[in-house]
């Protein structure tokens, strides 16, 4: 069976990269994350500066020493013992990095990237600023419609982060959004891109596992 869904993934993974590529996306399909976060940092100039979108599928894939080993300089939110000031200064930084790495919180098979964020910094930076950005996901991420990509932030990306964030919004007692006026709310912005912006250099990662939320 596992065999079965392997080509499952396969399949759609790729179908979603040509989608991408019509859209003028850089788009490639791993089978794997270890070959996913080679090619990733290849792509990541000799001390370039790195900035880090909170993406758990990036974390997955372990490329933050690797990066550092090739003289990078992280501007990295999440990282622990930072205060909430220095947590904006440095999505500020990220927003003219060398290189930006996040997910997409859903693919759709027509190769348009659909998120939602709280503040704002993730999106911005996937359209306009760095010099490249590096979108990485997992097979489970993608949809066939945009209304299948609303429902699946909402029902899964939207719930599961805030109780990884340990955020006491609605969602994390429902398990689906309710849309909800709470000052930690984490859906404030929607961002369809549906085509690759003309000064953004963007590749697309299709991973044939299950990653991130």
């Amino acid at each position: 069976m596992e065999l079965n869904m392997q080509w499952h993934r396969e399949v759609r993974g790729k179908n979603a990269v040509a989608a991408l590529e019509k859209n003028a996306f850089t788009a490639v399909y791993f089978p794997d994350r270890a070959t996913a976060a080679a090619h990733l940092i290849s792509l990541v100039p000799d001390g370039a500066s790195v900035g880090f979108g909170g993406s758990m599928t990036i974390k997955a894939m372990d490329v933050a020493q690797k990066l550092s080993q090739k003289g990078c300089t992280l501007f990295d939110h999440g990282q622990a013992g930072l205060t909430p000031e220095e947590r904006v200064a440095v999505r500020r930084k990220q927003l003219t990095a060398d290189v930006f790495l996040c997910s997409s919180n859903a693919v759709t098979m027509q190769g348009e990237l659909v998120n939602v964020d709280g503040t704002g910094n993730r999106v911005a930076a996937m359209m306009f600023g760095p010099g490249r950005v590096i979108i990485a996901l997992g097979t489970n991420k993608l949809v066939g419609t945009l209304e299948e990509a609303h429902a699946r932030i909402r029902s899964v990306a939207g719930p599961v982060n805030n109780k990884r964030l340990n955020y006491p919004n609605p969602c994390v007692e429902t398990g689906k959004c309710m849309d909800c006026r709470s000052e930690s709310r984490i859906c404030n912005l929607t961002a369809i891109i549906r085509r690759r912006p003309p000064f953004t250099d963007i590749h697309v990662l299709v991973i044939g596992e299950e990653l991130g939320y």
